[in-house]
């Protein structure tokens, strides 16, 4: 029998993971499953995301720090705890706080662009 340590991993070892460099100052550390994808996004401050969207499901979850989430034409502050629901299709981006931000994001089914390493949001972006 395989050993399970592959499907085992920890949100600050950049080792891990693909990686995506989404802007100059929005990388992101990409583990794919089979109907999920997880996405580790650290956000500089003040950091300004791509407005985009994707036909995929998103949820995400600050970690760390704080941001502004550009979701459907309106600006909602989030902050540590906070957690979030992006439908496929709905326009979104991300304005980092003043101390920055790390968010998890989670994709259902996973994002077909994102199972390679490489830079920015995708097709939708």
């Amino acid at each position: 029998m395989a050993s399970q340590r592959q499907h085992f991993f920890n949100l600050d070892n950049m080792e891990q993971g693909l990686f995506r460099q989404l802007t100059d100052d929005i990388s992101t550390r990409i583990f794919p499953g089979d109907q999920a994808m997880l996405s580790v996004v650290r956000v500089a401050p003040n950091a300004k995301g791509t407005l985009h969207q994707h036909p995929e499901e998103q949820w995400g979850v600050m970690l760390e720090g704080s941001a502004i989430r550009l979701q459907g034409g309106e600006e909602i502050e989030v902050k540590k705890g906070d957690f979030w629901r992006t439908p496929g299709g709905v326009e979104h981006s991300v304005i980092g706080g003043p101390e920055g931000a790390v968010i998890l994001d989670v994709f259902s089914p996973p994002r077909e662009e994102y199972r390679i390493s490489g830079s920015g949001f995708g097709d939708g972006a």
